[in-house]
């Protein structure tokens, strides 16, 4: 049940390394800002870090987010993603003929001038900071060449040359890479060429982070929680004062005024003098735990319409003048799955790649990508399933299980056994972990590492909401789906089917179809889909239409396996471990069925 991945041909050349994140960026804010609260120590660039592995192909053969300290979101220098690349695939240090890091600090005289920006150029962006952490993690890459590759062009080729598009448009828009907020390129033949760049005041994604913390969530984490939020409100209600804030200029522009507000250094760090600009605009902050009140939804439906009409306001200049009709996406923006939505239904792009991990981890893919190029020119090439990550090994498996404590029932099954075990017992109206293959690359469970339940349940959302996940009740749940059953529960046209397969795109819920998948279907009437094609997930594809043999829909309510505040699990003993914490009824383990005490029968 699971896929191994390809083993490094030790005696070739050209075997790059990618990695993201500020490992030193951590320390350094508790440096400047003593005592900041944990929402305010979030906010500083260099988070989401991960690392990837491509072989003497060009080919991506490991991936994994720094998730080993259980941090979500860490920007700690990834050590223990980079060793679970090389274990994956039988490699040591020593075989890595090149290292690519997705940011590129060069020194200025506008970092000179400011002390506070010459501060943390110093210690945390400078390229001798990240070549001395490279280091003293492995010693033996000390005279491997490190190649500094700017954040915005990292983001953009892990999108192209992923994408299988020979001619696209590439945009690229997240909190800030080096200087720059949002950048357009053209890419063709293999390579990228910018066509536009705008500047740290035009940033779409410190202004969804300012009102993320606003609405008292975390900042550069949280902001799915508000594009969630924002169906419930009513985006007229300040629509006005989001035009103000987010003004719309010739060319494409975008221009974010109340970013410059942040003057001093106490402000550049916290955001301090924005949010008091914020707050006095829409009145005051929502604390963390405070009720979210009906001028909150509203705030956060007009923020996220602000945002879908700058994004195809850039976009509108860009194709106009390209004539281009493809667009890949990647950078923190690019989560955003229900502006994905409404690009895909604009009718100004005829097709969408957005890259499954297009925050800041996946620079450790472009990064590695275009060190690798750089050497040897290649065509872009699709991606499929971004099943990267590490591996259910049988062994370890059986160690697993064989830690639970008593009480606990484990079968021992094939895999077709397996799939009907589990179909019956989802359909049934019990919920499932699920940990089969190697894990997926990117914030998003994709079918190897997931919580499953039955979207036809009209209790399920808030049962998983409030019992497993232990999350707020007002997020919505992603439905998986087999590809030749999802134009028909959905609005998808058949050509767009591909730009769905990694769940970030929205798409309505056929209105004859709402009543039936109640868990899936958030209040507006949408869902986040996931396509599954069966050559890229046959396990899974197997289980959803098992599940469709016993209910007329192949269609499963998908979210990641984790709990509150942890990271998706990882392993097999993360998986046992996360379940035997759990409300769940089963988990699926390899061939391994395990059932909660009192949960054998049925």
């Amino acid at each position: 049940m699971s896929t191994a991945p390809p083993a490094l041909e030790k005696e070739s050349e050209l075997i790059v390394l990618g990695y993201s994140g500020l490992g030193a960026s951590a320390a350094y804010k508790r440096k400047v800002l003593p005592g900041a609260d944990p929402r305010t120590a979030r906010m500083r660039q260099g988070l989401d870090s991960a690392a990837a592995l491509l072989d003497e192909h060009g080919r991506i053969v490991a991936s994994a987010q720094e998730r080993h300290d259980g941090d979500k979101g860490t920007g700690a220098f990834p050590a223990g993603a980079i060793d679970a690349c090389l274990r994956e695939v039988g490699a040591e240090p020593g075989d890595i003929d090149v290292v690519a890091h997705g940011f590129d600090y060069e020194p200025s005289r506008a970092w000179e001038e400011n002390a506070n920006l010459a501060g943390w150029y110093k210690n945390v962006y400078a390229r001798d900071v990240q070549r001395a952490m490279l280091t003293a993690a492995y010693p033996k890459l000390r005279d491997t060449p490190l190649v500094h590759v700017r954040h915005h062009l990292a983001h953009a080729a892990s999108a192209y040359y992923l994408s299988g598009f020979d001619e696209a448009l590439v945009l690229v828009a997240d909190g800030m890479g080096e200087k720059e907020a949002i950048t357009v390129f053209h890419g063709a033949g293999g390579q990228l060429t910018e066509r536009a760049s705008l500047p740290i005041g035009s940033s779409l994604g410190i202004l969804y982070g300012a009102l993320t913390h606003h609405l008292g969530f975390l900042f550069s984490m949280d902001e799915y929680k508000v594009m969630g939020l924002a169906p419930y409100g009513d985006p007229a209600a300040y629509a006005d004062a989001f035009r103000g804030l987010v003004r719309l200029g010739p060319g494409g522009t975008v221009h974010i005024p109340v970013i410059y507000a942040d003057r001093t250094h106490t402000d550049r760090e916290t955001h301090g003098a924005m949010l008091r600009v914020i707050a006095e605009l829409l009145g005051p902050a929502r604390q963390p735990d405070a009720p979210i009140e009906q001028r909150h939804l509203d705030i956060a439906a007009a923020l996220q319409r602000r945002l879908e009409e700058a994004l195809l306001h850039v976009l509108t200049e860009h194709i106009g003048q390209t004539g281009l009709r493809r667009l890949c996406m990647a950078g923190g923006v690019a989560l955003n799955c229900t502006a994905n939505g409404t690009i895909t239904r604009s009718g100004l792009v005829d097709d969408l790649f957005v890259q499954p991990a297009a925050g800041d981890d996946g620079t450790a893919l472009g990064a590695a990508l275009v060190a690798a190029r750089r050497q040897r020119p290649a065509p872009p090439v699709r991606m499929a399933m971004p099943y990267w990550g590490e591996g259910c090994d049988p062994a370890k498996v059986a160690e697993a299980v064989g830690q639970l404590p008593a009480g606990y029932t484990v079968l021992r099954l094939g895999e077709a056994a397996l799939v009907e075990a589990v179909a019956d017992r989802v359909t049934a109206g019990q919920v499932v972990a699920w940990c089969q293959g190697r894990m997926e690359f990117g914030p998003r469970a994709l079918g190897n590492r997931s919580i499953l339940a039955d979207p036809r349940s009209p209790t399920m959302r808030q049962h998983l909401n409030g019992i497993v996940k232990q999350r707020e009740e007002f997020r919505p749940f992603a439905p998986a789906v087999v590809a030749e059953e999802a134009t028909t529960y959905f609005d998808i046209p058949d050509r767009w089917l591909p730009a769905f397969r990694h769940m970030l795109v929205t798409a309505p819920v056929r209105e004859r179809y709402r009543a039936q998948l109640p868990a899936v279907t958030h209040v507006d009437g949408s869902a986040r889909v996931q396509v599954v094609l069966r050559e890229e997930a046959p396990l899974f594809a197997a289980l959803l239409t098992a599940v469709g043999a016993r209910t007329g829909m192949s269609v499963v309510l998908n979210t990641s396996f984790n709990l509150r505040g942890q990271p998706i699990v990882r392993t097999p003993e993360d998986a046992v471990a996360t379940f035997a914490r759990s409300e769940m009824d089963a988990l699926a383990l390899g061939e391994f069925l395990v059932l909660a005490p009192g949960r054998a029968e049925g």
